[in-house]
């Protein structure tokens, strides 16, 4: 799809926790056209534009979702938050992207992502359900706190609502309180070291990771003895970070030995891409 500049209505903005809020966009139907997964830019000026992941499959009602972490501290953040408080009109350029979900496909899927990279993967899992209701999709969220799993229950009701779908909600906080809930599978700790003990064959799926480069090659890394393949793996990361190799080296040190603590639950993959130029 070629990439084109239009402005949006914004429809509405919602605060979903204290620091994610949701808006919605609308416009002509056939401009916004976009894959599943794939990524906007909206303009703050004639010269800024920051990427969010666009949180919805593409209704063909010209409608846009996107979730966006707010970062008091950060001058387009803050910038961008007060340009949404009262009905606007905003500049927007899409689709961008190559890490989608393309049409007809029949494969397993994995989707790995941290805060609110699930913005790409509740486009991903739209299209892919209403393509194929009992396709098989293991989501795999990570988030700081309990209260960052802002879209628990939109996640816990694809898994009760198709068999196909098992969700694993990662939480990072030790103090973090984790009832059982029908629909959910419950893992405390990072999530490279989650998916280290809690993962076995990746089974000929196709993975896809939103999150930020340290968070995506720690799970890459943590993946790799497990049968990942590169021709499999998708993420926005691959483009404005790639790594060469992209598979660990033998004897290489675990990745997720580097990670900081926090590190991989460091926005979505599009946010982090701004913040990596220092523009959010």
């Amino acid at each position: 799809m070629t990439v084109r500049t239009l402005t949006c209505q914004v429809e509405s903005v919602e605060d979903l926790t204290p620091d994610v809020f949701r808006v919605m966009l609308e416009g002509r139907a056939q401009a916004i056209a976009h894959a599943p997964g794939q990524y906007l830019e909206l303009g703050i000026d004639d010269e800024t534009w920051v990427p969010f992941s666009i949180a919805c499959a593409d209704g063909g009602d010209g409608r846009l979702e996107l979730h966006i972490q707010h970062w008091p501290e950060r001058t387009h953040s803050a910038r961008l938050r007060e340009m949404l408080t009262h009905p606007a009109r905003l500049s927007v350029r899409l689709p961008n992207g190559n890490c989608y979900l393309p049409p007809g496909g029949s494969a397993p899927l994995m989707l790995i992502g941290a805060g609110t990279g699930f913005a790409q993967m509740k486009a991903i899992v739209e299209a892919a359900l209403a393509e194929n209701p009992k396709r098989d999709i293991a989501i795999w969220w990570a988030v700081k706190e309990r209260r960052d799993l802002y879209a628990e229950d939109l996640a816990r009701g694809w898994a009760l609502d198709h068999a196909g779908v098992v969700f694993h909600a990662i939480v990072e906080s030790p103090d973090a309180e984790l009832e059982p809930r029908d629909g959910i599978h419950w893992h405390r700790g990072r999530i490279d070291a989650v998916l280290a003990d809690e993962v076995e064959s990746l089974d000929e799926r196709e993975i896809y990771f939103a999150g930020s480069p340290g968070m995506v090659y720690a799970c890459v890394d943590t993946l790799a003895p497990k049968g990942l393949v590169e021709a499999r793996s998708h993420s926005d990361v691959f483009d404005y970070a790639p790594r060469v190799p992209f598979l660990p080296l033998p004897d290489a040190e675990p990745a997720r030995e580097a990670l900081s603590p926090g590190e991989a639950l460091e926005l979505d993959s599009n946010d982090t891409q701004a913040s990596v130029r220092d523009d959010s």
